[in-house]
């Protein structure tokens, strides 16, 4: 045995977890009381799975992740359409799933649902079949992803929140509480309501994932030109594209608005 190897940290399982044998457990694990651990399940170096969560299906997760108890994570999709097929669930690093959290692998033969990294879900939130989630994003008491919605780095999606599928929500937003998200919402942006609409710039938000006073200009201005000027969708951006600066942030805002298939989510004024 190599001296690497020996130095690893040994994992921990209570005799009263039931974890198939083909399962794959790393280094530093640490499984809890009554969990249960499918055949096809990789658990990184360092994740903790509490007591009653149950993982399932062909899911990989990465390492120093954490999951209390009672989670259902891997199990298979809540879709008619879902009929057995091997499909995927993957999720990264240090991500954080708070009780009775559900996450559900993919339907359709070799799709994936995946999660990135740093992410937390709090207590009863949901993310069906092959939704995307980015790094650093925070589900807030019982909200839920339908199936196939994608979600950007740093989104904050308030409690009870619910997310129609198909839908994709950009970068550094934010969604208030009990909305009802039916559109797509622009990077950036904060949303709220029933339906959500567009209501301000994320400015708070902005400043703590640590933009520019250059970058948050331009933003305020590419915001005005889109839900203060009266212009459609594609007259904002041929203006946008005329009078912003070329920073990547607004280069992404762009990108989202071009690729937008359900029509983006208008404003309180529009």
């Amino acid at each position: 045995m190599t001296e690497e190897k020996e130095n690893m940290p040994q994992s921990m399982i209570h005799p009263t977890a039931v974890i198939d044998p083909q399962a794959e457990i790393g280094p530093g694990v640490k499984i809890g009381p009554y969990a249960v651990i499918g055949p096809h399940v990789k658990i990184g170096a360092g994740t903790e799975v509490m007591a009653h969560v149950t993982i399932d299906g062909w899911t990989t997760i990465g390492e120093n992740c954490r999951f209390f108890p009672s989670c259902s994570i891997g199990s298979e999709p809540q879709d008619l359409k879902y009929h057995g097929e091997k499909s995927y669930l993957i999720i990264g690093d240090r991500s954080v799933f708070r009780e009775f959290v559900t996450v559900s692998v993919a339907t359709g033969e070799g799709e994936e649902t995946r999660i990135g990294n740093d992410c937390l879900f709090q207590a009863c939130t949901h993310v069906a079949h092959n939704c995307v989630v980015g790094n650093h994003v925070i589900m807030s008491n019982c909200a839920g992803l339908a199936g196939h919605v994608t979600v950007e780095d740093r989104v904050v999606i308030g409690g009870i929140a619910g997310v129609h599928q198909f839908v994709k929500v950009g970068r550094n937003s934010m969604i208030g509480g009990l909305a009802k998200v039916v559109q797509d919402i622009p990077p950036y942006v904060i949303a709220d309501g029933q339906p959500a609409r567009v209501i301000g710039l994320n400015s708070v938000g902005l400043s703590r994932a640590g933009m520019s006073d250059e970058v948050r200009r331009e933003l305020k201005k590419a915001f005005r030109i889109l839900y203060r000027s009266g212009l459609n969708l594609g007259q904002a951006i041929s203006e946008m594209e005329q009078e912003l600066d070329s920073y990547e942030e607004v280069e992404h805002l762009l990108r989202f608005l071009r690729n937008a298939e359900r029509g983006i989510m208008r404003g309180t004024k529009d």
